[in-house]
């Protein structure tokens, strides 16, 4: 068996490198990455009893690092934690600077770098992959940001994890199954060209 029919196509890259590298594109897809996790972040609902709101925000972290690999991903969510504490209204409800959600887009910008560096080795490619993957960013997300959350207020451990955990789980799932499915499509129809 040769090992270029085992290798599958494409191996090594993320969606993003099926556009023509430049410069100029690795600095637009930064800039959407971090306008995308902006916007996304305006999608928020208060959860009562906790001043974390349930966002689109950690979807769109874990969408830009998965499509766009590592070094984008972490520069996109730098760039958007950066901006954010500069004053651009783009964190969650259209706040800036540091609050005690603060330490979640810190694990954004750590989880981002994962997943990137997980779909570069192929995670993004099959649904199941793509659990594990998602998985893996939501864990990293809140092992940063239960932590902090506690620290900012000083909320102990376990109302930390009541406050800043357990409201947000079924909504990631929710948002783990858009990426399933989502990211496997989009190497279905790259494949297809």
């Amino acid at each position: 068996m040769s090992t270029a029919a085992a290798t599958p196509a494409r191996a090594g890259q993320v969606l993003a490198d099926l556009l023509p590298a430049s410069r100029v594109r690795d600095a637009a897809l930064v800039l959407g990455g971090a306008a995308l996790t902006g916007l996304a972040a305006q999608i928020a609902v208060p959860v009562p009893g906790s001043p974390v709101p349930v966002t689109g925000q950690t979807f769109a972290a874990l969408l830009v690092g998965t499509a766009l690999g590592a070094g984008r991903g972490f520069l996109s969510l730098a760039l958007y934690a950066v901006a954010g504490l500069a004053g651009m209204p783009w964190f969650a409800q259209g706040t800036s600077g540091v609050a005690p959600s603060f330490g979640y887009i810190l694990g954004m910008i750590l989880a981002s770098t994962v997943v990137g560096a997980l779909a570069r080795r192929g995670a993004d490619r099959s649904m199941l992959r793509m659990a594990g993957t998602m998985l893996v960013g939501e864990a990293i997300i809140y092992a940063v940001g239960v932590p902090y959350l506690a620290l900012a207020t000083g909320m102990s451990a376990a109302a930390a994890i009541a406050a800043g955990l357990t409201p947000f789980l079924i909504g990631d799932a929710l948002k783990a199954a858009l990426a399933m499915g989502a990211l496997p499509t989009a190497w279905k129809f790259a494949d297809k060209r």
